[in-house]
């Protein structure tokens, strides 16, 4: 028996997280699964492994500078709340 998911929640970090660019990246993973497998289907089983192995590298890195910029612009968003007297605080006690 599955069970769905009725919600799921998100850090702030990733507010502002760019899903379209994400499915987008996984829609190119997928053709590139596709192609493997036709790789594989005539019977060229190492090209078929190389691809799949360096398109999860890519789209692992990728996915990653997805989440990276989102916490940048969090970062950004939360200094600029923050406003210009957050930064001026000492700390060398």
């Amino acid at each position: 028996m599955q069970r769905r998911v009725r919600s799921v929640r998100v850090p702030a970090e990733l507010d502002a997280l760019d899903l379209t660019g994400i499915v987008a990246e996984c829609a190119k993973y997928l053709r590139d699964l596709e192609s493997a497998a036709m790789l594989k289907a005539q019977g060229d089983l190492n090209a078929a492994e190389a691809l799949v192995r360096a398109r999860q590298a890519d789209l692992g890195r990728r996915v990653g500078h997805k989440v990276w910029e989102a916490r940048l612009k969090y970062g950004d968003k939360r200094r600029r709340e923050a406003g210009p007297e957050a930064g001026t605080e000492d700390t060398t006690m």
